[in-house]
């Protein structure tokens, strides 16, 4: 927050500044007090060129006149800061729109991420997790209440290990029983990221085969190479949606970053239904 307000401090002198400047040397010269101005006719542009030209801007000035101005009004440094982060948002929140409208179909249906809640329901949410992230497993109860209470959401878990080798190798294992048993899906992800302990590759593959999946089929789908595949384009997706964090959905029109709980996330669920 301090390392923020600084670049705002420091955005509005540089802008107060320029504006000053900008002012001064675009301004012609006025007259010193008690100097008659009388009306002059039209010549030539030479003597309003002449007189920018003449114009002298004292910086140590100008300075001063801002320093004072912003501390005797701090407060304009929270506007500005305020104002810049509004922004920003609105930047962020277009740009993802263009991204969810071009990407819809690699967003909302993509072949290997599992589905939870009505495969069929009205309303999409679509979240990027990580295993071995404290906030997903903390989140996990607001899916299941969520996809629980309202029989119209589809739930959509796209595998995004960012949180290191284990989270990579876990998330491997998810794939590829996803691919041998998607109607199971919903449980493995339930035990993994429900959990306790740190997500690994063999704590994984020891809930695929609890689940009934056979080790050596397992094994092998692992090494299918439609798994990093898919790693690299869901990446590209994120860094194109600015998801940085997990957990983070999609919803509707909208990315949410981070575990807002249950009410909020029900709030953003319902003005997506609004929109169809």
């Amino acid at each position: 927050m301090k390392k923020a307000l600084l670049l705002g401090t420091t955005g509005v002198a540089v802008a107060l500044a320029m504006l000053a400047f900008g002012f001064v040397a675009g301004s012609p010269q006025v007259a010193k007090a008690g100097t008659a101005q009388t009306a002059q006719p039209v010549q030539t542009a030479q003597p309003v060129q002449t007189a920018v030209a003449d114009t002298k801007i004292d910086r140590t000035e100008v300075e001063g006149i801002i320093r004072d101005y912003l501390l005797k009004n701090p407060e304009v440094l929270l506007e500005v800061q305020d104002a810049l982060e509004a922004k920003q948002k609105e930047e962020q929140r277009l740009a993802a729109l263009g991204v969810i409208k071009n990407a819809k179909d690699q967003i909302f249906n993509s072949t290997f991420d599992g589905v939870v809640g009505n495969p069929n329901g009205k309303v999409t949410i679509v979240e990027f997790y990580d295993y071995n992230c404290g906030f997903c497993k903390r989140a996990i109860e607001d899916m299941r209440a969520l996809t629980k209470s309202d029989p119209d959401l589809r739930f959509v878990l796209k595998e995004f290990p960012i949180l290191g080798p284990d989270s990579q190798k876990a998330s491997v294992v998810s794939m590829a029983f996803h691919m041998m048993m998607p109607q199971k899906y919903g449980e493995f992800h339930n035990a993994l990221l429900g959990g306790q302990g740190r997500a690994t590759e063999a704590t994984a593959i020891k809930i695929a085969l609890s689940l009934g999946a056979d080790e050596a089929t397992l094994r092998e789908k692992m090494k299918d190479a439609s798994i990093p595949q898919a790693f690299s384009k869901t990446y590209d997706l994120a860094n194109k949606l600015q998801i940085t964090g997990t957990p983070s959905y999609v919803v509707g029109n909208e990315v949410v970053f981070g575990a807002l709980g249950q009410e909020l996330l029900a709030e953003k669920i319902e003005a997506a239904k609004a929109a169809l």
